[in-house]
């Protein structure tokens, strides 16, 4: 009896090789169950916080993301860009154009007329308010100034005077953002009024619409807009009483890489358009380019060639009416 129970005790208190219990003699090795306590855990998220929803953009940047692939700034010739620092706050900067200019005909035609232009400008800004003002050689005069009266709320003028008459312009913006929303009121010349407002309903979606008014032709708008963001994707959506309906949505490849597309209808003119761009970054340049529904196809490379040095090549081509279009130029300063 003695040898029976000390064999029985034996058994009991062995083990597999390393001392663990007898329960991991099973397992194959490296797998390691999870704690207990955290075995059964449920990891699905909580319930939406609706007093704590992120601020959205601005009702003018709605499409901002899609218009940075669809909208480069091309140009047809030569352009040279100076920027000179002259302290912290204060720039002064050089402007050189010279190229072809589409001016539109009665039979839907466009000519190209040569151009050469030379505009000077400086910027001035601080932690609060932003100066910057551009005067060609033709006479035209351009001035923006925004003022941030506080955390929530900023002032904007902005004008363009010229010496033919009914083309002088003013507009006045006053933005005003909360928690979770932005709003803008506009007035300008022509008796112009408008609001616009845009409100988050979720963390990823903001819904919102616009109004105008145009006193002296007696015109007047209602518009409507959502956007849908989140790391990788933002889609967006414009409808008005005018008679546009405009689509976008952009995907995020990666950290470089981008692409976009965008769908406009006109239901008073019939007419619709569609466009596809991408925008990819590499080390020392950034390409983007587009194709649309029109047979148009464009490219703009920004080429970093040194510290405030910049190569600018643009292309532009329409297969249907034959127009070629390229430009090249430089930008110096920051």
């Amino acid at each position: 009896m003695g040898l029976s129970w000390s064999s029985n005790a034996a058994l009991c208190d062995s083990g597999p090789p390393g001392g663990a219990g007898g329960s991991e003699s099973i397992l194959p090795a490296g797998v390691v169950l999870p704690p207990p306590e955290t075995a059964g855990q449920d990891n699905t998220e909580g319930p939406v916080d609706y007093m704590t929803l992120p601020c959205p953009v601005k009702y003018e940047e709605l499409m901002r993301e899609a218009m940075m692939s669809l909208k480069p700034d091309l140009f047809e010739g030569l352009r040279f860009d100076f920027t000179k620092p002259l302290n912290n706050n204060f720039a002064v900067t050089h402007s050189f154009f010279m190229g072809n200019l589409d001016v539109p005909t009665n039979n839907q035609q466009s000519i190209k007329m040569p151009v050469g232009t030379y505009e000077f400008g400086a910027n001035l800004v601080n932690s609060k308010a932003m100066m910057i003002g551009r005067i060609l050689n033709d006479g035209r005069l351009t001035g923006r100034i925004k003022y941030d009266v506080n955390e929530s709320a900023s002032l904007k003028l902005q004008t363009q005077l010229t010496q033919e008459k009914g083309y002088s312009q003013m507009m006045v913006d006053l933005d005003v953002k909360g928690q979770d929303w932005n709003g803008q009121f506009k007035m300008g010349n022509s008796a112009f009024y408008g609001l616009n407002y845009l409100q988050s309903v979720t963390p990823n979606l903001a819904l919102g619409g616009e109004a105008f008014w145009l006193g002296q032709q007696r015109k007047s708008g209602v518009g409507f807009a959502f956007r849908h963001a989140d790391d990788k994707h933002v889609a967006t959506g414009q409808l008005a009483t005018t008679g546009l309906l405009s689509l976008t949505y952009t995907k995020k490849i990666s950290e470089k890489a981008a692409l976009a597309s965008d769908f406009m209808w006109n239901w008073n003119a019939r007419e619709a358009s569609a466009s596809f761009g991408y925008d990819y970054t590499f080390r020392q340049c950034r390409l983007r380019g587009k194709i649309d529904s029109n047979g148009v196809v464009a490219a703009y490379l920004e080429e970093r060639l040194n510290v405030g040095v910049n190569f600018l090549l643009s292309a532009e081509v329409d297969h249907f009416k034959k127009d070629y279009k390229f430009g090249f130029g430089m930008t110096v300063g920051e």
